[in-house]
Protein backbone atom coordinates (compact mmCIF):
# COMPACT_ATOMS: atom_id res chain seq x y z
CA UNK A 1 0.00 0.00 0.00
CA UNK A 2 1.48 3.33 -0.58
CA UNK A 3 0.83 6.89 0.45
CA UNK A 4 -0.10 9.59 -3.30
CA UNK A 5 2.00 6.76 -5.44
CA UNK A 6 4.84 6.59 -3.22
CA UNK A 7 7.22 3.20 -2.97
CA UNK A 8 6.34 3.69 0.89
CA UNK A 9 3.96 1.01 2.64
CA UNK A 10 2.69 4.24 4.98
CA UNK A 11 -0.66 3.23 6.53
CA UNK A 12 -1.97 3.32 10.36
CA UNK A 13 -0.99 0.72 12.81
CA UNK A 14 -3.33 -0.51 15.40
CA UNK A 15 -3.02 0.02 18.66
CA UNK A 16 -1.91 -3.91 18.84
CA UNK A 17 0.24 -3.39 16.22
CA UNK A 18 2.01 -0.76 17.72
CA UNK A 19 2.66 -2.33 21.33
CA UNK A 20 -0.36 -0.14 22.45
CA UNK A 21 0.61 2.84 21.45
CA UNK A 22 -1.65 5.13 19.24
CA UNK A 23 -0.43 7.30 16.30
CA UNK A 24 2.00 5.01 14.89
CA UNK A 25 1.92 4.47 10.95
CA UNK A 26 4.47 1.61 8.87
CA UNK A 27 7.49 3.17 6.67
CA UNK A 28 9.08 0.80 5.43
CA UNK A 29 9.34 0.73 1.51
CA UNK A 30 7.47 -1.67 -0.38
CA UNK A 31 10.07 -3.29 -2.45
CA UNK A 32 11.39 -4.38 0.87
CA UNK A 33 14.89 -5.78 -0.87
CA UNK A 34 15.38 -1.95 -0.52
CA UNK A 35 17.83 -0.50 2.17
CA UNK A 36 15.63 0.48 4.57
CA UNK A 37 13.90 -2.06 5.59
CA UNK A 38 15.85 -4.69 4.14
CA UNK A 39 18.71 -3.35 6.66
CA UNK A 40 17.18 -1.68 9.38
CA UNK A 41 14.46 -3.77 9.53
CA UNK A 42 10.25 -2.86 10.36
CA UNK A 43 10.32 0.86 11.23
CA UNK A 44 7.30 2.75 12.44
CA UNK A 45 6.54 6.63 11.96
CA UNK A 46 4.63 9.33 13.61
CA UNK A 47 4.21 13.13 14.07
CA UNK A 48 4.65 14.44 17.54
CA UNK A 49 3.10 18.48 16.58
CA UNK A 50 6.53 20.11 15.75
CA UNK A 51 8.45 16.80 15.72
CA UNK A 52 8.41 13.46 13.97
CA UNK A 53 9.32 10.51 15.78
CA UNK A 54 10.72 7.47 13.50
CA UNK A 55 11.13 4.18 15.42
CA UNK A 56 13.67 0.76 14.76
CA UNK A 57 13.57 -2.33 16.78
CA UNK A 58 17.23 -2.88 16.78
CA UNK A 59 18.53 -6.70 16.23
CA UNK A 60 21.56 -8.35 17.45
CA UNK A 61 22.65 -7.51 13.28
CA UNK A 62 22.87 -3.70 14.14
CA UNK A 63 25.17 -4.15 16.73
CA UNK A 64 28.92 -3.66 17.24
CA UNK A 65 31.40 -5.61 19.17
CA UNK A 66 31.07 -3.51 22.55
CA UNK A 67 27.64 -4.92 21.95
CA UNK A 68 25.73 -1.43 21.67
CA UNK A 69 23.94 -0.38 18.78
CA UNK A 70 26.83 0.14 15.94
CA UNK A 71 27.10 4.00 14.72
CA UNK A 72 26.60 3.15 11.21
CA UNK A 73 22.92 1.55 11.77
CA UNK A 74 22.08 4.73 13.87
CA UNK A 75 23.21 6.95 10.68
CA UNK A 76 21.05 4.90 8.82
CA UNK A 77 17.83 5.23 10.90
CA UNK A 78 19.09 9.46 11.21
CA UNK A 79 18.87 9.62 7.03
CA UNK A 80 15.76 7.74 6.76
CA UNK A 81 13.87 10.44 9.83
CA UNK A 82 15.08 13.14 7.48
CA UNK A 83 13.29 12.26 4.71
CA UNK A 84 9.94 10.36 7.43
CA UNK A 85 9.57 14.24 8.80
CA UNK A 86 9.39 15.58 5.38
CA UNK A 87 6.76 13.58 4.30
CA UNK A 88 5.06 13.33 7.93
CA UNK A 89 5.10 17.06 8.78
CA UNK A 90 6.75 19.24 6.23
CA UNK A 91 5.40 19.37 2.58
CA UNK A 92 8.03 17.40 0.51
CA UNK A 93 7.87 14.11 -1.52
CA UNK A 94 10.51 12.23 0.26
CA UNK A 95 10.65 10.17 -2.35
CA UNK A 96 13.23 11.45 -4.96
CA UNK A 97 14.61 13.69 -2.94
CA UNK A 98 18.71 13.57 -1.59
CA UNK A 99 20.71 14.21 1.98
CA UNK A 100 22.91 17.35 0.76
CA UNK A 101 24.27 17.38 4.45
CA UNK A 102 23.97 15.26 7.80
CA UNK A 103 26.41 16.25 10.63
CA UNK A 104 25.50 13.78 13.76
CA UNK A 105 27.34 14.16 17.54
CA UNK A 106 27.57 10.65 18.93
CA UNK A 107 27.22 11.41 23.04
CA UNK A 108 25.73 8.12 24.35
CA UNK A 109 25.79 3.87 23.29
CA UNK A 110 22.77 2.62 21.96
CA UNK A 111 21.08 -0.18 23.50
CA UNK A 112 20.08 -2.96 21.73
CA UNK A 113 17.12 -4.54 24.09
CA UNK A 114 15.37 -1.20 23.14
CA UNK A 115 13.74 0.73 20.22
CA UNK A 116 15.58 3.77 19.36
CA UNK A 117 14.17 6.81 18.04
CA UNK A 118 14.96 9.80 15.88
CA UNK A 119 13.13 12.25 17.00
CA UNK A 120 13.35 15.34 14.01
CA UNK A 121 11.74 18.82 13.51
CA UNK A 122 12.09 21.00 10.48
CA UNK A 123 14.13 24.42 11.27
CA UNK A 124 12.99 25.80 8.02
CA UNK A 125 11.75 24.63 4.78
CA UNK A 126 11.91 26.45 1.41
CA UNK A 127 10.82 25.68 -1.98
CA UNK A 128 14.25 23.20 -2.60
CA UNK A 129 15.83 22.67 0.82
CA UNK A 130 14.91 21.24 4.21
CA UNK A 131 16.91 22.39 6.95
CA UNK A 132 16.29 19.58 9.79
CA UNK A 133 17.83 18.76 13.72
CA UNK A 134 17.03 15.87 15.81
CA UNK A 135 17.94 13.17 18.51
CA UNK A 136 18.01 9.67 18.63
CA UNK A 137 16.95 8.92 21.93
CA UNK A 138 15.85 5.92 23.88
CA UNK A 139 13.38 6.76 26.52
CA UNK A 140 15.39 10.11 28.16
CA UNK A 141 18.74 8.54 27.27
CA UNK A 142 20.17 10.52 24.22
CA UNK A 143 22.13 8.67 21.72
CA UNK A 144 22.81 11.53 19.20
CA UNK A 145 21.86 14.98 18.17
CA UNK A 146 21.93 15.85 14.52
CA UNK A 147 21.15 18.18 11.78
CA UNK A 148 20.66 17.78 8.33
CA UNK A 149 19.77 19.41 4.90
CA UNK A 150 17.52 17.39 2.08
CA UNK A 151 17.28 18.79 -1.19
CA UNK A 152 13.77 17.95 -2.27
CA UNK A 153 13.93 16.70 -6.13
CA UNK A 154 11.31 16.56 -8.08
CA UNK A 155 10.12 12.94 -9.44
CA UNK A 156 11.40 12.13 -12.88
CA UNK A 157 9.18 11.96 -15.91
CA UNK A 158 9.08 7.91 -16.57
CA UNK A 159 9.75 6.79 -19.75
CA UNK A 160 11.88 9.14 -20.83
CA UNK A 161 15.98 8.93 -21.11
CA UNK A 162 17.93 11.06 -18.70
Amino acid sequence: MSDHGAPFDYHPLTEAEADGESGWYSWNLVDRTRYNTAVLGELRVRGEGERCRLRMFPERRHTNLGDNIHGAATLGLIDIALFATMHVIGSGNAGPSVTVELSTQFVGAGDPERPLDAVTEIVRETGRMLFLRGECVQGDDVVTSYSGIVRKMKPRPVGKPE
